[in-house]
């Protein structure tokens, strides 16, 4: 996906009879994927622009329901499922010193005692706190916690150092 742009959901399932997709939402709170227009939908290997006409709030879960300009029929809605949902990133805010857990894939990492562990491959939400899964010749699951696991992010460099012994326990 290019840069500009940042994955905010799936569309997971249809809705009724008129068009209206199931979203599965990325964002905290759930909600929050109904105030980005437009939503830029994956098709085809394709992103395309489309705008959200209508939409039914939350209702426990992070299933959302929308209905999409120029999808009329569920048939239509049906070839949208298992399509990803990106915003542009001028769109979310962001102070000077954050970033989102999109900019952390593919950075470098390495321990304080500059050893290098490898690259980020994704990140995994827990109940206690997010994981950095780091592939490299190991594979590693580190807590994604600030100024105990994770001593420094530089996204110029592209390098996040962390305080973990590289003869850790593999995953």
């Amino acid at each position: 996906m290019e840069n500009t742009r940042l994955l905010v959901g799936r569309i997971n399932g249809v809705y009724g009879v008129k068009g209206w997709v199931k979203v599965y939402s990325f964002t905290d709170p759930v909600g929050n994927i109904l105030s980005y227009r437009p939503w830029w939908v994956k098709r085809q290997g394709q992103w395309v622009a489309m705008n959200v006409v209508q939409t039914h709030e939350p209702q426990g879960g992070k299933a959302i329901v929308a209905h999409l300009e120029g999808v009329d029929s569920r048939e239509q809605a049906r070839e949208l499922m298992g399509c990803d949902i990106a915003v542009d990133r001028a769109q979310l805010p962001v102070d000077d010193d954050g970033f989102y857990w999109a900019d952390l894939i593919d950075c470098r990492v390495k321990n304080t005692e500059g050893e290098w562990l490898g690259q980020v491959s994704e990140l995994i939400e827990t109940g206690a706190h997010d994981v950095l899964r780091v592939k490299g010749e190991s594979s590693y699951l580190i807590p994604f916690v600030m100024d105990v696991f994770v001593t420094d992010v530089d996204l110029a460099q592209r390098v996040i150092t962390v305080n973990w012994d590289a003869m850790a326990d593999d995953v």
